[in-house]
């Protein structure tokens, strides 16, 4: 997966996160009756369970991050 597929897969996950912490906050009772809200909740849990999030922030088999990212910062490969 080329590094701009990634970044939208971040991307699109944090606006996951984004709107559900919305929900949640206005009324926690959305996040199980809402269909859209549902299927952006278990979205996230298929993401951070399964082997993506680790493939995105390249962290190692026990899911720890890169050195560079722990301290905050972002680099590319060159």
């Amino acid at each position: 997966m080329n590094i701009n597929e990634r970044i939208d897969r971040i991307v699109q996950m944090e606006q996951y996160l984004d709107t559900l912490k919305k929900a949640f906050f206005e009324d926690p009772s959305s996040l199980s009756d809402n269909e859209e809200l549902y299927d952006m909740l278990h979205s996230l849990i298929r993401y951070y369970n399964g082997p993506e999030w680790m493939e995105d922030f390249e962290c190692d088999e026990r899911g720890e991050l890169p050195h560079d990212l722990k301290r905050g910062v972002l680099s590319e490969d060159e």
